[in-house]
């Protein structure tokens, strides 16, 4: 099952509103704009995983709420079977997967990534509270943290403080999936 950015920013907005925050509280809690915060409330634009992890901490959410609109429920352990994860439709160049939607209070985030080729140079930052590990499944990707590049292949792990801007892209034209894990 995959969650629509649709979806997910008319909950983000109905959440919002039921919390009494005005969007330039959530503007500043997201470092943008107010501008730039209603257009991705308005699901015209993705939202970044990075956003959504900040907002879930400010609303005192948890991100299987804001994707689903249900709770957690699972207290002793989930057990997700290989392609069963929560899919989140953000863009067209990474694919998410939640391997821990069930579990309720969770730590940490574990993430399945996959991100397609693209032919771009540039590489999309984001910069959130918390830190992650990334370890790479399959393939190799290009990871930029702050002003430093990295060339991450199948086997090889990085752990990071999150507060950086930090994005990444898969090399040699081939897909590379990831196991990230946002603290």
């Amino acid at each position: 099952m995959a969650i629509k950015n649709s979806e997910i920013a008319q909950r983000l907005r109905a959440i919002r509103l039921l919390s009494d925050v005005e969007t330039s509280e959530m503007a500043k809690v997201t470092d943008m704009t107010e501008e730039e915060y209603l257009e991705m409330e308005s699901g015209n634009v993705p939202i970044p995983v990075s956003v959504l992890l900040d907002v879930c901490d400010y609303l005192k959410i948890s991100m299987t709420e804001l994707l689903t609109g249900d709770t957690a429920k699972l207290h002793t352990y989930s057990f997700v079977k290989k392609g069963r994860g929560l899919g989140v439709e953000r863009t067209k160049a990474y694919k998410y997967e939640n391997l821990a939607f069930n579990f309720v209070n969770r730590k940490v985030e574990p993430l399945l990534v996959t991100v397609d080729p693209n032919d771009d140079h540039d590489i999309h930052t984001n910069s959130h509270s918390g830190q992650e590990f990334h370890y790479c499944l399959e393939g190799s990707f290009l990871l930029q943290i702050g002003d430093h590049t990295m060339t991450v292949n199948e086997g090889d792990s990085v752990y990071f403080d999150s507060h950086y801007p930090h994005g990444m892209k898969a090399l040699n034209g081939e897909c590379a999936k990831i196991l990230v894990i946002t603290i």
